[in-house]
């Protein structure tokens, strides 16, 4: 993986999906059965609700139920620094086969910068699920029609004009302006980046006006995008995304950059092999059912799946990865 001016970055209370699954820590034995789906099972996402982490994991819950993969799936929200106090919490599950956290790379760039002593190599790699198309948002009342018109206000006004993003820096919301910026001529070290604890925050920012632009994942503000509140003036992968159909690419507009983000899940470290095993299977069920595909085009993502080892040399490489752009940043 490189980091240069064509970039791919391969980049409250509990709310149970069904009924709420009980807490205690079963075993693989007595959460898995021959003749049923699983139970017992919870999902963690680290930020709040309404964000692309929190969508995932409630679009997976949901299929799994549907599909009676597993059933009483508890999906929880556990905010907090970038979402390393969920990362944190993961870590110290250590044995814990039941519970695994939705996760990405914000992430991963959140270890380094919110210091965390907990790192995403310390966890169990489970699945990357998704990739997704980055986007460059203004609500509709900015004066900003094309991303030629957000380019030239902002290289004139780099204080002024801000970017809001839900992720903290190392984060694809955070990469994405950064590495825009470079592609157009712009010292990354001068963007005025403003943090929000994920989508479901920096929506009412972005459409209250208190940031110029967002940018952020396609799928966070569908609802949104289809509502005329909110308009796209790029996406950031190499082809134009189905969802948004009139929003160019960045090569379209001449902008010599690709940028994806990713997510998956991880699980405590030190579970048994038959623990990490049956979040797989159900995983791999769920990805080959018919309700997912109709999932991942409804929320513009693109199919990622990598399960295991494969998923846990990916992680290495993404954390070098983020370390080493931090480090370039001055911000670790």
């Amino acid at each position: 993986m490189k980091i240069h001016r064509r970039a791919f970055l391969s980049a409250a209370a509990a709310v149970p999906v069904a009924a709420a699954a009980s807490a205690c820590g079963m075993t693989a034995d007595d959460s898995t059965s021959d003749s049923g789906p699983l139970t017992g099972l919870r999902i963690m996402v680290p930020n709040s609700p309404g964000g692309g982490y929190d969508t995932t994991a409630r679009s997976i819950g949901r299929i799994m139920e549907d599909e009676q993969i597993a059933k009483g799936i508890e999906v929880f929200n556990l905010e907090g620094a970038g979402g390393t106090v969920g990362l944190q919490r993961t870590v110290s599950e250590s044995g814990n086969g039941d519970l695994v956290m939705q996760m990405g790379l914000g992430v991963v760039g959140a270890s380094y910068t919110q210091n965390s002593e907990a790192k995403l190599t310390g966890t169990t790699p489970i699945a990357k699920l998704v990739e997704e198309s980055g986007a460059i948002v203004v609500p509709t009342a900015s004066p900003f029609q094309t991303i030629d018109d957000l380019v030239t206000a902002w290289a004139a006004d780099l204080s002024g004009v801000t970017v809001g993003g839900g992720s903290s820096p190392g984060g694809p919301d955070h990469l994405l302006p950064m590495q825009l910026a470079g592609a157009v001529g712009i010292d990354p070290t001068k963007v005025n980046y403003v943090t929000y604890d994920g989508g479901g925050e920096l929506l009412p920012a972005l459409l209250g006006e208190k940031v110029s632009f967002g940018a952020s994942g396609v799928g966070e503000f569908i609802d949104q995008i289809d509502a005329g509140q909110l308009r796209v003036l790029a996406v950031s992968g190499s082809e134009r995304v189905a969802v948004v159909p009139d929003a160019p690419t960045f090569a379209e507009s001449g902008i010599d950059l690709e940028f994806t983000n990713w997510r998956g899940w991880v699980a405590p470290p030190e579970i048994e092999d038959a623990d990490r095993d049956k979040w797989i299977d159900a995983l791999t069920a769920m990805h080959d059912s018919t309700a997912w595909q109709d999932e991942l085009e409804k929320q513009g993502w693109t199919d990622a799946f990598v399960t295991g080892e494969d998923f846990g040399t990916f992680l290495e490489e993404q954390d070098q990865m983020v370390a080493d752009t931090l480090e370039r940043l001055g911000l670790v």
